[in-house]
């Protein structure tokens, strides 16, 4: 499952120095705005112990985490909505990730240049947000512009996409982001096709660095804090990430390779079955289900099925993260 997400902020705020750190790629990460041009892309295993316990449980030969998929985008700017400081294309690169960790500066730190020339977080997140709805109002005026010949047709279907369109553009119009217009899933599902950067999942990630002990700078709310940069931090960032995606693990063990799969929270045995082959959709029979915790604590395949912590499923069982999962097909 390819599902990524896109380190955004104002240039200069640590972005490229937290994706090397993350995925320990050397991309540029200079003192500099506009230092990255084009994204890199890094994929960063996710921090599970659960899968060395499985694979030293079975001897297994290979062991293969979870991983996320992290995209190091330039930074943006004022007026990127309309194209100033390379505003498109970064604007594009983000439009093609599935959710956003927004880097906010929370450090003083005169050696390093900050592009307002001042560290003020809860403007710079303001700045980034502002350019993400503007472009996000830009996209849904052109499509409710495009529509209105069909709507004058009354077609239903088109009619129930402009409400849906003119509820969120009332939202942008008041200088907030699409997801603050509170859509269902069904209404989500009908405007999917416009990939709204605001509708995408967010976090914010503090750089705090090792330049500032002011925690009072730091804005309430927000969901990451790295301070300073810590293996410990990376792991929270890498998980809440994951989370952020909507995402869940399970795993497959025995001598040849242990392996945690990536899987959509809320996905049925076939649909999770698809994970490690297409095939297991439609061939699907059932699934011999057991938690990693209870199979841990059996000891054995032998001895959880004793003690019968091995269950059978079928088509309909929704896979909980960290099932053990053995599928017949």
């Amino acid at each position: 499952m390819s599902l990524s997400i896109g380190i955004v902020g104002l240039p200069n705020v640590g972005k490229s120095t937290l994706f090397n750190a993350l995925t320990k790629k050397g991309v540029p990460a200079e003192n500099y705005p506009f230092c990255t041009i084009d994204p890199s892309v890094g994929i960063v295993p996710v921090p599970d112990e659960r899968v060395q316990l499985l694979s030293n449980f079975s001897k297994s030969k290979k062991t293969i985490p979870a991983v996320i998929e992290f995209v190091d985008i330039a930074g943006l700017v004022a007026g990127a909505s309309k194209g100033e400081g390379l505003g498109n294309k970064f604007l594009t690169n983000i439009r093609e990730v599935d959710a956003i960790a927004h880097m906010v500066r929370v450090f003083e730190d005169d050696s390093v240049i900050h592009v307002s020339n001042k560290v003020d977080p809860i403007q710079d997140i303001g700045i980034i947000n502002l350019e993400l709805a503007l472009a996000d109002f830009e996209t849904v005026q052109k499509r409710i512009s495009n529509i209105q010949k069909d709507v004058k047709k009354n077609d239903k279907e088109v009619i129930a996409e402009e409400i849906i369109l003119k509820k969120v553009e009332k939202v942008l119009e008041d200088g907030k982001m699409a997801i603050e217009a509170n859509l269902n899933d069904d209404e989500k599902f009908k405007i999917k096709s416009l990939n709204l950067l605001t509708l995408k999942p967010m976090l914010y990630v503090l750089n705090t660095s090792e330049a500032t002990e002011n925690t009072e700078a730091i804005p309430p709310g927000l969901s990451v804090k790295i301070d300073p940069v810590f293996e410990e931090g990376f792991d929270d960032l890498i998980k809440q990430s994951y989370a952020l995606l909507g995402l869940e693990t399970f795993f497959t063990t025995g001598e040849d390779e242990t392996r945690a799969w990536t899987i959509k929270i809320g996905s049925t045995a076939p649909i999770a079955g698809m994970a490690i082959h297409t095939d297991f959709k439609e061939k699907f029979i059932r699934a011999e289900v057991i938690s990693c915790e209870k199979l841990l604590e059996a000891g054995s395949h032998v001895k959880a099925k004793e003690k019968g912590w091995v269950r059978t499923e079928g088509k309909d069982y929704i896979v909980k993260d960290g099932d053990v999962i053995e599928f017949l097909i």
